[in-house]
């Protein structure tokens, strides 16, 4: 009976540390409250095609991600990726407005009739995103931090840098098109986040890609950007070609060939007039153009 007695005594024992040990870990399974400032635990998408209801997945000090509903909520990889680009975009370019957290939302396309594949940027400037630094992002997956996966939002994260950083509201599409400064800034910023394997595919990937603009057969990163990005700074260069155009050229308009060329000289410190000769050819008008920009932003200083 002794041994039966204290059989039971034994099991009343584990009963109620086992009990005690349930409520505790109820306790701590309960969702700690947001900090003062944290991002909304969800946003309502409100432009063109999107109108979709996410989810916050992630936030800290440089970021807030946000999933649509069929997203994988195993992806996580774009947590560390995002916050360590964007934080290294602060630091070089600067400024980017009251909140300094970069808003990633990302989409799951299962099909083509949604609209919400590819990507697009908004900047601080514009309310239409609630003036944040937005990067919307659509692709069929995101499993894996390589090709387009990583590089569609480092692309969009490109565009406001071009857009909004040093002050600037205007982009300078009219000459580069969409695509020309986003391919060296994901070049130099995944070289900057750890990830030189893919900024080698990048490179190898680039160097025989040509554009018909703004004459046939352009070499824009082997024979424009990467020779002054390699040369002159490395993303200190683009960072101060924005500079100065944010400081300088206040009227945040389209700017001419021979501008380009005088901000970019600007940055780099050195003429570059060769330089754009060997990669987009060098006409009359651009020749004109360029010597006028030297006399209307005779701050952008460099041997003339």
């Amino acid at each position: 009976m002794k041994f039966i007695k204290h059989i039971a005594t034994s099991f009343a024992i584990i009963m109620v540390i086992g009990a005690a040990s349930c409520k505790k870990s109820a306790v701590n399974s309960e969702p700690k409250p947001d900090p003062e400032g944290a991002p909304p635990k969800t946003w309502k998408e409100h432009w063109g095609y999107h109108h979709q209801l996410l989810n916050r997945v992630y936030f800290d000090d440089h970021l807030a991600v946000y999933y649509d509903n069929l997203m994988d909520p195993s992806v996580t990889w774009l947590n560390k990726a995002m916050s360590d680009s964007w934080a290294y975009v602060k630091k070089t370019y600067g400024d980017f407005g009251p909140d300094q957290r970069l808003f990633v939302i990302c989409h799951r396309t299962v099909d083509t009739t949604n609209n919400l594949g590819g990507g697009h940027p908004a900047s601080w400037h514009d309310d239409t995103h609630d003036n944040r630094n937005v990067i919307d992002n659509g692709l069929g997956s995101w499993t894996y931090p390589t090709g387009e996966q990583i590089g569609l939002p480092i692309h969009e994260i490109g565009h406001i840098v071009a857009n909004a950083s040093h002050g600037r509201s205007h982009e300078d599409g009219n000459l580069w098109g969409d695509s020309k400064f986003a391919e060296i800034f994901v070049y130099d910023v995944l070289l900057n986040i750890g990830r030189q394997d893919e900024a080698s595919r990048v490179y190898y990937d680039l160097q025989n890609v040509t554009d018909d603009f703004p004459r046939a057969g352009s070499h824009w990163f082997k024979n424009w950007f990467y020779p002054i990005y390699s040369k002159y700074g490395k993303g200190q260069v683009l960072s101060k070609y924005f500079e100065l155009k944010g400081k300088y050229e206040t009227q945040n308009r389209d700017i001419n060939w021979g501008e380009f060329v005088h901000f970019w000289s600007g940055a780099a410190g050195v003429n570059l007039k060769e330089q754009a000769t060997i990669a987009f050819g060098w006409p009359d008008e651009w020749e004109q153009q360029f010597k006028k920009a030297q006399k209307d932003f005779p701050e952008v200083k460099y041997p003339y």
